[in-house]
């Protein structure tokens, strides 16, 4: 069965951070807890924030670290219940949002975050008694402001995902002047994070037309526009489209990700200095092509739809045979690979310092990985090992 579901309360436009402590007062929150990071309050978003809740208490947690930990949301829980805080707001990357998600759990339920970890079998202990939350989005890449699910470094060093209904955020507010000031290289990093969420929630197999529709043009969106936004960061335009494209992306992938997820969350767990978005760029390319060989893939000509929607024509044919949908993949791969020289990204793995003694403990976390087993093709250990070496 495929459970289509769309809840949240999403505002998308310029200014709409000013509606904050009008959304504060329609979801009950009348003491909120700020959950963000040191480069928000920074670069002046905080205080931005802060205003639009002017004579409303608040309390503020800026030490999301860039891959959010159990340690992390430890401390923000301390804050939350010592200014005796009644729901959430994140500000910020998807960090930020993950970590704001974890002191929802843990604010309101008992024992280690690790106990509600969906690989843990976590998932039906979360309960509606989460704290509620608004999420404000400063990048356009995680999607994490409409999604269902949060990724938490736990105390015994594993990058764990989260998954609930009860998670996802009651109000998202996207406001693309928030991310105008955003530099190019975090721009390119976070755009192909959106580009790949909604690549590989239209490759997973569940039957979910509503979100390949959204995730498609998704991917249209960020395709066309990752390129102005990154050498461009005032184009207006470009940040509205990249926000767009993250948000649905985000929506699309409650029918699951994959291998590129898989990966880049055991190896984000490996090196947690290693950017999730950059990782994502580095592994696309060869997920694709390993995916083209998926029978259902191939079936529903998604190499050959992924193709169009970034510009490439009719690759492939508009037949649905093996030779179609490997020739549509090699020709989406490639440009991939030339996006991510456009960028500015890294050329490979080796580039971002990775090594191949990491391999094994890489592949150990990646097949252990909730997103494993819904990739089109479940890789074993010798297919991993095999792509990885490919984006080396």
């Amino acid at each position: 069965m495929s459970q289509i579901l769309y809840i949240t309360n999403i505002q998308i436009d310029f200014g709409v951070l000013s509606t904050l402590k009008a959304e504060c007062e329609k979801s009950s929150i009348h003491r909120p807890l700020i959950v963000t990071d040191q480069g928000v309050k920074a670069v002046g978003i905080l205080q931005k924030a802060l205003d639009a809740l002017e004579g409303m208490p608040v309390a503020v947690f800026d030490q999301t670290p860039s891959n959010p930990t159990e340690a992390a949301v430890r401390g923000a829980v301390a804050v939350y219940r010592d200014h005796q805080c009644d729901g959430l707001i994140a500000l910020g990357g998807g960090s930020s949002i993950d970590c704001a998600k974890g002191v929802a759990i843990a604010a309101t339920h008992e024992g280690p975050l690790k106990t509600y970890a969906t690989i843990e079998g976590g998932s039906p202990k979360i309960t509606p008694a989460v704290s509620p939350l608004i999420a404000i989005p400063t990048t356009a890449g995680t999607g994490s402001e409409v999604a269902r699910g949060a990724i938490v470094i736990v105390d015994d060093g594993r990058k764990l995902g989260f998954h609930s209904w009860h998670l996802v955020p009651k109000v998202a507010l996207l406001d693309p002047e928030l991310t105008m000031g955003l530099p190019p290289t975090l721009t390119a990093a976070t755009g192909m994070d959106a580009i790949a969420h909604c690549m590989e929630s239209f490759m997973a197999s569940p039957f979910n037309p509503p979100a390949d529709g959204i995730v498609l043009d998704g991917l249209t969106r960020g395709w066309a526009y990752i390129e102005r936004a990154t050498h461009n960061g005032q184009d207006r335009d470009a940040r509205l489209n990249m926000m767009s494209a993250s948000m649905q992306g985000a929506m699309g992938f409650q029918k699951g990700l994959g291998c590129v997820h898989s990966l880049s969350h055991s190896l984000g767990g490996v090196n947690p200095k290693l950017h999730h978005g950059t990782l994502n760029a580095m592994f696309l390319p060869a997920v694709v092509r390993f995916n083209a060989h998926a029978e259902s893939v191939q079936r529903d000509r998604r190499m050959q739809r992924m193709a169009y929607a970034m510009g490439l024509g009719e690759v492939g044919g508009v037949d649905a045979s093996a030779k179609s949908s490997m020739v549509a993949a090699e020709a989406v791969a490639e440009s991939i690979t030339a996006m991510n020289a456009k960028l500015g990204l890294p050329k490979g793995l080796a580039d971002m310092g990775v090594e191949r003694a990491w391999f094994d403990k890489i592949i150990e976390g990646a097949m252990a990985d909730h997103c494993h087993k819904t990739n089109p093709r479940v890789a074993t250990a010798q297919e991993y090992r095999a792509m990885l070496e490919s984006a080396m």
